[in-house]
C-alpha cells in the first residue's frame, strides 16, 4: 500500500492538468491524454517518495505520459500514421520533455486552454463542469459528487460520458476565440468557483483548508479576467476569491482547529486581498447585469469591511441574500440567508426558513450545522447539541467534526453543570 507524502501529492494535483493540456495539443486526444496521465501519476505517487522528486517533475511526468501515449497509439495499429500526423504538429523544441532547467511560459496557457476545452458547448453544463474540476482541478469523484449533492456513482457515469462525448467530437484543444466566449463562460466560472470551494473548506480530509486548490482557483480566475477584463460577473468571481481568502490565516487555530468567523482574530486577515477584492466589486457592480459572484462578493466585502463581528451590517446582507436568491438556484444559500436572518430578526425567524429545506440539503451536515448554531442562539442547548452531533457525523472533514463535535460537547456540559 502506498503511502501518499502531502507535499508530493500537491505537487502533482498542479501538474497534472498542465501534462494533460500539454499532451492533448501534442496529440491531439483529450481522453487518451488523460488515461495516460493518470498512469504516469500514479508511477510518481509511488516512485516519488521513495526515490526523491526529479528535478523537472513536469518534464518526467510528460515523458512518461508521453510514453503511454505512443503505447497506446502502437496498440491501435495507427503507429505510423498517427506519428506522421503528430510530426507534421508538433514543433521541434516541443518534442521531448524540456530540461531541468528549462522555463516552460506555455504551462499555465495550457492549463487555462484544458480548461475551456472542457467546458465546451458539446457537453451539459454538468457533465463539462464535472470533467472539469475532475482533469483541471484534480477533485476526486467523491469531492465532485459532494459539490453537486449527488451519489458518487452518478457523477462517475457523468464524468465517463463527458470523456467520451470529448472524444468523438473532435474540438480542438485552444483557448476559443471571443466569439465562442459566451457558450462557455457560465460552465468556466462555475468550475472555477467550485475549485476554490473545495480548496476554502475541503469536504474530506485531515486538514481545513487545502490552499493549493484555493490559490490555483485564484491565478485561474485573474487569468480569465485578464482575458475579459470588461466582464462583471468575472470581476465578481475573483473578488469574492480574494475577499474570502484573505480570511484564511485566522480559520484555524495553532493546531489546525477550525475558528468560527465571530471569533476570528480580524488582525491576521490579509489587508491587501481585501483592498484588492472591494476595488474590483466596486468597479464590477455598476457595470451589469448582476449575478451571483458579484452578489457574494459584495456580501464577503460587508463581512471584510467590518472591524469586528458586532459592527457587521447584518441587515445589508441579509437585504443582498435577498438579492442572491432571486437570481440563483444553489440551494446552500438559504443556510446563510437563515443565519442572517436570525441575527437581523430574532433566531427563531432563521430556523423558521430551515422548517422546510430543499430537497437537496436532506441530510447535508451543513443544514443541521446552522440549525444547531440557530438553536443555541436561541437559547435551546438540548437540540441545539444534538444537531451539531449529527452535523458532525455527517461531515468527512476532520477539523470540522472535531469542531462541531466540540460544540456538542460544551452545551452538554453546561446542561450537566
Amino acid at each position: 500500500m502506498t503511502t501518499f507524502d502531502p507535499t508530493v501529492e500537491d505537487l502533482l494535483r498542479t501538474l497534472a492538468p498542465q501534462v494533460v493540456g500539454v499532451l492533448t495539443r501534442r496529440y491531439g486526444d483529450f481522453a487518451a491524454a488523460e488515461d495516460a496521465v493518470q498512469e504516469a501519476l500514479l508511477d510518481a505517487a509511488t516512485q516519488w517518495p521513495a526515490e526523491g522528486v526529479p528535478r523537472n517533475p513536469r518534464g518526467w511526468l510528460i515523458q512518461v505520459a508521453g510514453r503511454r501515449m505512443t503505447e497506446q497509439l502502437r496498440s491501435e495499429q495507427a503507429r505510423r500514421r498517427r506519428e506522421e500526423l503528430v510530426a507534421g504538429q508538433v514543433p521541434a523544441d516541443r518534442r521531448s520533455a524540456p530540461g531541468a532547467d528549462a522555463g516552460d511560459q506555455g504551462a499555465h496557457d495550457d492549463t487555462l486552454a484544458l480548461l475551456f476545452l472542457c467546458c465546451h458547448p458539446v457537453l451539459s453544463p454538468a457533465s463539462a463542469i464535472a470533467l472539469t474540476l475532475r482533469s483541471v482541478g484534480g477533485l476526486t469523484t467523491g469531492e465532485i459528487a459532494a459539490a453537486f449533492l449527488v451519489p458518487e456513482a452518478t457523477m462517475g457515469q457523468r464524468i465517463s460520458r463527458a470523456k467520451q462525448r470529448i472524444k468523438v467530437s473532435g474540438v480542438p484543444f485552444r483557448i476559443p476565440d471571443s466569439a465562442e466566449w459566451p457558450a462557455r463562460l457560465d460552465a468556466v466560472l462555475h468550475v472555477l468557483y467550485l475549485i476554490f470551494n473545495e480548496g476554502y473548506a475541503g469536504s474530506a480530509g485531515p486538514e481545513l483548508r487545502r490552499v493549493e486548490l484555493s490559490r490555483e482557483a485564484i491565478r485561474l480566475t485573474r487569468a480569465t479576467h485578464a482575458l475579459l477584463p470588461d466582464d462583471a460577473e468575472v470581476a465578481g468571481l475573483l473578488a469574492l476569491m480574494l475577499l474570502t481568502e484573505a480570511r484564511g490565516p485566522a480559520r484555524t487555530g495553532p493546531h489546525g482547529e477550525l475558528v468560527p468567523l465571530a471569533e476570528q482574530d480580524r488582525g491576521r486577515w490579509d489587508t491587501a486581498a481585501i483592498a484588492e477584492g472591494v476595488s474590483l466589486i466596486t468597479a464590477a457592480l455598476p457595470r451589469g447585469p448582476v449575478g451571483p459572484y458579484q452578489v457574494q462578493a459584495a456580501i464577503a466585502a460587508v463581512h471584510d469591511e467590518a472591524p469586528t463581528a458586532a459592527d457587521t451590517d447584518w441587515p445589508q446582507i441579509l437585504a443582498l441574500y435577498g438579492v442572491l436568491a432571486r437570481i440563483s438556484d444553489n440551494p446552500l444559500i438559504i443556510l446563510n440567508q437563515a443565519v442572517a436572518v436570525a441575527m437581523v430578526d430574532a433566531p427563531a425567524a432563521g430556523l423558521a426558513l430551515l422548517a422546510d429545506p430543499p430537497p437537496a440539503l436532506t441530510g447535508h451536515h451543513r443544514l443541521y450545522a446552522v440549525r444547531a448554531h440557530l438553536l443555541e442562539l436561541a437559547g435551546d442547548r438540548e437540540a441545539a447539541a444534538a444537531n451539531y452531533r449529527i452535523a458532525a457525523r455527517r461531515t468527512a472533514n476532520l477539523p470540522e467534526r472535531h469542531h462541531l463535535s466540540l460544540r456538542a460537547a460544551r452545551l452538554d456540559a453546561h446542561q450537566g453543570g
